[in-house]
């Protein structure tokens, strides 16, 4: 009747053990995914600044195809788009709803070009916009100086202060995985107790612990990655803009993360705190 008793008292520390640790993993994977998507996000933003090259009017066609190949080539360009010279007054003459407008409107043809995240910066510019300016039938570039300047202050601030959020959650996680893990085996220091008095060495004490928590690490990261996978890709159908931030990288970091963690801390917290109770006298493990 005991045995069964202890066998019923196990399996219900186990089952506990899994859904306390599932919860933790799953707190640490929001964290890990919202880390990543803030970091995608200020790359998104960045990505979608241009800077305009207006071309001069005596330009040709082949002059314009020429420029437009400098421009690709460039090792900070993301992409190109061509705006003629009748696109630009239409685009203005249906912004000022007034249809006369395209007639008389001296507006330049002009390239618009999109830069890479790491040149989208007032820094980068400063050194690309006077060589811009030099290349052949390029009359002027425009760049909004004002919203980079903005961006260049706001996205470091904003990325300290999510870095230490995910530092302190972290070190939460941590410490909310291993005071489980030493309340678990906590529940079974007699057991410890008992190898240690008929000789067994450290190793095979801690052995059945480690063995143990490697299965709930296992099943509590399984349980946590399918439900975070679950939810990245319910809030990837819901919107189409989110589902452009979310890579298959940032998919594959929050899971691999959970699980990583999942086993290495169930395993570290085992061992330190098996180790502990070995260390104990036996009147020391017996009034615990």
């Amino acid at each position: 009747m005991g045995k069964k008793t202890k066998t019923r008292a196990g399996r219900f520390t186990a089952v506990t053990s899994c859904i306390s640790t599932s919860m933790v993993l799953i707190l640490l994977g929001i964290v890990v995914f919202s880390t990543l998507m803030a970091y995608n996000f200020s790359r998104a933003v960045r990505e979608n600044f241009s800077i305009e090259v207006v071309v001069a009017d005596s330009a040709s066609q082949k002059d314009l195809y020429t420029l437009q190949q400098t421009l690709r080539s460039q090792p900070y360009t993301l992409r190109t788009r061509y705006v003629s010279r009748e696109k630009s007054n239409a685009e203005m003459a249906e912004a000022l709803a007034d249809s006369e407008f395209a007639e008389w409107s001296p507006i330049p043809a002009e390239f618009e070009v999109f830069l890479k995240a790491d040149y989208a910066r007032m820094d980068s510019l400063r050194r690309l916009v006077p060589a811009l300016q030099k290349q052949p039938y390029v009359s002027d570039v425009i760049f909004p100086q004002d919203a980079l300047d903005t961006l260049d202050k706001t996205i470091p601030i904003m990325s300290m202060v999510l870095l230490g959020l995910a530092v302190l959650l972290a070190i939460i996680s941590s410490s909310l995985i291993h005071n489980i893990v030493r309340l678990s085996i906590h529940s079974r220091r007699h057991d410890i107790l008992t190898m240690k008095l008929v000789g067994a060495k450290w190793s095979y004490i801690r052995r059945p612990f480690l063995r143990r928590s490697a299965i709930i690490g296992l099943i509590s990261a399984v349980i946590a990655g399918g439900l975070l996978l679950g939810g990245i890709l319910y809030i990837m159908h819901q919107d189409a803009y989110v589902s452009h931030l979310v890579t298959p990288l940032v998919i594959g970091l929050t899971i691999g993360s959970v699980v990583v963690v999942g086993l290495l801390l169930t395993l570290l917290s085992t061992t330190l705190s098996v180790n502990r109770f070995l260390r104990m006298t036996e009147s020391e493990l017996i009034l615990r």
